[in-house]
């Protein structure tokens, strides 16, 4: 069988997936005579009683040699006289399962080890969830330590009786199951004589028949735009890789989202002129005529793309931090990196029945079904027709960690339902007719710092030079419009989304708004600021020191709270993020209200 085979090997933690492969590349005699001398030698170190220890030949990583387990990915590139290999080695330990994603993604079939005396693990059934959600068609289950189980036929008809179940419930089109010993070399590169009830073939040949047909049938020429090439006034390239099909010079193209269409006037590949470009080929696309294209454009042709900003995605949260529905985040879709926000937790998986169950929040790693809202239409696929325009990654905005990966199920119909729709009477005509540039003014601060009794005073003195304004008091959106969230992280995020659109609204209707929230999470206001407008989003921090809100406590809110009756309370059980570089700030224990005022005036006049 000709062809490159790209495979991925996981699991639970210590089924055995690096000594399986570190013992196929020796006893296949893949190995250079160094790298043998060195298995050798420090296998007489390890914990094998000087015999061989083959997951050395993966586990790199000090870290991984000490604990026994792989904890980074490990590529290995290999070649029999049958076919050429590129293996990920991933690690089966529930932490460092984002590693383990992040090799299923570039695979076309799967090795997934279970351990003939434990059977199907929590992490074997997440692994093959996470293989089957990123595409991959092909499994091969080994059912490995088949040495510690006396070879037992019984023992492994019983997981692949389990195996079979966990196939049809994941609707996996092509499953192996093979019984192995990593360990002693059954049935991995030549039939076990332990096993002569198992007549099939051996784990290397499997590999080196198998017939890989691509997992999904991509149709069209699609390539995201990586860098728009200028070295002369001349010359205008639009560079990338071919994510499908090809193209050739004459060709007629798309350019995404816009939609505008032009012909091919030349390609380079490689730095040569070209007439034809393939799949998997970086070049340089040059046109016609004229456009308006930049990093994050597609250019298509004949592809089943869409244009919009809402979809359904199956995702694997991968973070520490739970993820609750409204918080906001970047999202890396093909080349583009935009603000998204994941609007609703539809269900999760649980791993054991695959049973979909109702949820509010994710915790790390777990697979869940979300819709997600982007901050402006963009190009994408769903999965199932083009993989690299239908997969992406959700990054988290404070700490830039990758949060989740996903892949596209299918777009929101509503998305193309509702447009947005152009008034003859617009923010600038209503700004000019009032005189006044309308911003927000972002009040934010702890409980008892001041906020409200300075943003009423500011909003006086506006009003008393002729300004037109409305002051937006946390207590009093709760009151109304918010009165059925509560203080769950997922409340004061949907708290804080739903004042900054109408802080927006009224923007527009040429108003100078003021809002007195506590905001507490950088993250929001983050949001706050992106919905409301860069330019017109002034953030006024109120230092105010937490015990000297403790002393005020006005309301008796930071007793109860130390008391445990308010539970979630900022400053006390909850945190509070201060900004890194508010446009202006003031701690009120140091002045009067009159001077507070005077001096929060005086850093934000520039912006009125």
């Amino acid at each position: 069988m000709d062809g490159l085979l790209k495979f991925i090997t996981c699991g639970s933690v210590d089924d055995g997936k690096s000594t399986l492969i570190g013992h196929m590349l020796y006893d296949a005699k893949l190995l250079f005579t160094d790298q043998e001398k060195a298995l050798e030698l420090d296998s007489r170190v390890g914990n094998r009683d000087g015999k061989l220890d083959y997951s050395l030949l993966l586990d790199g990583l000090l870290a991984e040699r000490e604990q026994g387990i792989t904890i980074d990915v490990a590529y290995r590139y290999f070649t029999t006289d049958c076919r050429s290999f590129i293996v990920a080695d991933t690690p089966g330990h529930e932490e460092y399962t984002r590693n383990m994603a992040v090799g299923a993604s570039f695979a076309a079939l799967a090795v997934i080890l279970a351990d003939a005396t434990q059977g199907l693990q929590i992490q074997t059934r997440r692994h093959a969830r996470i293989c089957s959600m990123m595409g991959i068609k092909y499994f091969l289950f080994a059912v490995n330590k088949m040495d510690l189980a006396e070879y037992s036929q019984q023992k492994y008809q019983k997981i692949e009786k389990d195996i079979k179940k966990l196939a049809a419930d994941l609707e996996l089109e092509h499953v192996e199951v093979i019984p192995v010993s990593a360990t002693e070399g059954d049935n991995i590169t030549k039939k076990s004589a332990n096993m002569p009830w198992y007549q099939k073939k051996t784990l290397l040949k499997y590999l080196e028949t198998v017939d890989i047909k691509e997992g999904i049938e991509e149709k069209g020429f699609v390539m995201p735009v990586q860098k728009v090439c200028r070295p002369n006034a001349a010359y205008r390239g639009f560079q990338g890789q071919i994510a499908s099909g090809s193209i050739a010079v004459g060709d007629e193209i798309a350019v995404l989202p816009g939609g505008e269409k032009a012909n091919v006037q030349s390609i380079l590949y490689l730095d040569c002129p070209v007439e034809r470009a393939e799949k998997g080929q970086p070049v340089s696309i040059r046109l016609n005529r004229e456009i308006d294209v930049s990093r994050g454009c597609v250019l298509a042709r004949d592809a089943d793309l869409k244009v919009s900003s809402m979809f359904t995605a199956s995702i694997l949260w991968m973070d520490d931090t739970k993820l609750v529905q409204g918080k906001n985040y970047l999202i890396k879709l093909g080349t583009r990196i935009l603000p998204a926000v994941v609007m609703s937790i539809k269900y999760k998986v649980d791993i054991h029945s695959g049973e979909e169950i109702a949820a509010s929040k994710l915790h790390k790693n777990e697979i869940a079904v979300c819709d997600i809202c982007l901050s402006e239409k963009t190009v994408y696929s769903v999965f199932a027709k083009h993989k690299d325009m239908g997969c992406f990654v959700l990054i988290d905005r404070v700490t830039n960690m990758t949060s989740a990966c996903g892949v596209i199920r299918h777009p929101l119909r509503r998305s193309d339902n509702i447009t947005w729709q152009k008034l003859d009477i617009t923010r600038r005509f209503r700004a000019k007719r009032m005189g006044q540039k309308p911003i927000t003014l972002w009040f934010t601060g702890l409980s008892g710092s001041g906020k409200s009794a300075l943003a009423n005073e500011i909003e006086k003195r506006l009003n008393l030079s002729g300004k037109y304004t409305m002051l937006l008091d946390g207590d009093n959106i709760r009151i109304g419009l918010n009165k059925n969230l509560g203080f769950e992280p997922e409340d004061r995020i949907e708290n804080i989304r739903r004042t900054a659109e109408v802080a927006k609204l009224m923007n527009d209707a040429g108003l100078i708004v003021l809002t007195a929230f506590i905001s507490p999470f950088r993250a929001d206001r983050q949001n706050a600021r992106r919905i409301i407008g860069e330019e017109n989003f002034i953030e006024i921090y109120v230092s105010t020191p937490l015990e000297e809100c403790k002393k005020r406590d006005v309301k008796g809110l930071y007793k109860k709270a130390m008391d445990g009756q308010i539970p979630n309370f900022t400053g006390i059980s909850s945190p509070y993020e201060a900004p890194d570089y508010p446009e202006a700030e003031v701690d009120t224990s140091k002045y009067t209200l009159e001077e507070a005022v005077e001096h929060v005036l005086g850093q934000i006049k520039r912006y009125l």
